[in-house]
């Protein structure tokens, strides 16, 4: 029998911006949303909170909320003011190119061995450090592929058969119990931690959510589809090697086999996804639409990017030997949101030395 699916709460503001966008939602559809951005954070929390909760809407259901504020002209007008102050960030911190082989080449070559989250994982990672690792990235892995499937109706002939091959997999090749989403929550439960729908939302700071949010600003908007099509692209050429080391780094600790399983199947996966990925899907829509290359560019550029900003906070908290997720102290004064991190940080403390 199929489990009754459980609506996830709105998440707990952490500014203006947040607090606005889902005050709103927990009013009648159609009331006013407000927002003020100049001196906005681009890549701030509280900026990507209130976009990850106008995306949430294209997703999942939020418990209590009507479900027509999907599409309605005032949210989505404060959702376009989040976007442009998002994007123009990105735009302005990467380089504009528009040669799309080399770009897919620098992808392939092999990542310093000795640097980023994996290298400290394997040399000093202990189960705490992979437990953080794994929350930060249950806000992304609980949407998987979701975006993407915005990208198949803006494709044509053999890119949107190439991709959709690509997302057949991602979604289990037609059995529920190997999506990969399911498999994410499988390895969530296998590490001692909720395996419930973007349950940790309230701790994960703002460079994962950055990171979700630009798929999804790539996936809904059409103008942007080069973009989607060269994230999608950087994601399936990169994975196989990374999670090739994830999984040297679980069997090292020793990890529930669920936590390994789902690491194996992309090393397996992504290596035939990064073949369909730049010769079919980006083949074809280059002699299609040659015009998409620097969107194409822009959307790997983009991605490396916000992956870096990631790993630089990950690294620096880790180092210093303190948490890389939201620390209670931090909210004194917001109590609700305060006891949502104490709690979080409460299963760590439980299961730390498990």
């Amino acid at each position: 029998m199929p489990t009754t699916i459980a609506r996830r709460v709105l998440p707990q503001p952490c500014g203006e911006l947040s607090s606005r966008v889902i005050d709103a939602l927990g009013t009648t559809v159609g009331s006013p949303v407000s927002i003020s951005l100049p001196g906005a954070d681009p890549y701030g929390r509280d900026l990507h909170l209130a976009l990850h909760t106008c995306y949430g809407l294209h997703y999942d259901a939020f418990a209590g909320v009507d479900p027509a504020w999907e599409w309605d002209p005032g949210l989505l007008g404060a959702r376009a003011e989040l976007e442009r102050v998002f994007l123009a960030a990105l735009r302005a911190d990467t380089v504009a190119g528009t040669d799309v082989a080399h770009e897919l080449d620098e992808l392939l070559v092999v990542p310093d061995e000795n640097a980023g989250v994996g290298a400290f994982l394997r040399d000093d990672g202990e189960p705490r450090h992979v437990r953080e690792y794994f929350v930060h990235r249950s806000i992304l892995h609980h949407q998987e592929a979701d975006p993407y499937a915005w990208l198949i109706p803006r494709l044509r002939g053999r890119a949107k058969a190439a991709l959709v091959a690509v997302e057949f997999d991602e979604f289990g090749g037609g059995r529920g119990e190997r999506i990969h989403q399911r498999l994410y929550a499988d390895l969530l439960a296998g590490a001692g931690l909720d395996p419930g729908y973007l349950r940790y939302l309230d701790v994960v700071p703002a460079p994962m959510l950055a990171l979700v949010n630009m798929m999804s600003l790539f996936g809904l908007h059409r103008a942007l589809r080069g973009a989607g099509v060269g994230h999608f692209a950087s994601v399936e050429i990169t994975s196989s090697p990374a999670s090739r080391r994830m999984v040297d780094v679980l069997e090292r600790l020793e990890a529930d086999v669920a936590c390994v399983a789902f690491y194996r199947e992309h090393v397996e996966a992504d290596a035939v996804h990064e073949q369909l990925m730049r010769r079919d899907v980006i083949g074809d829509l280059l002699e299609r639409e040659p015009e998409l290359s620097e969107s194409i560019v822009f959307g790997i550029r983009a991605t490396e990017l916000l992956e870096n900003r990631f790993a630089e906070h990950v690294l620096e908290c880790w180092r210093a030997d303190r948490t890389s997720l939201l620390d209670s102290l931090e909210f004194e004064g917001r109590e609700e949101l305060s006891m949502a991190v104490s709690g979080v940080h409460r299963e760590f403390r439980a299961i730390r030395h498990s």
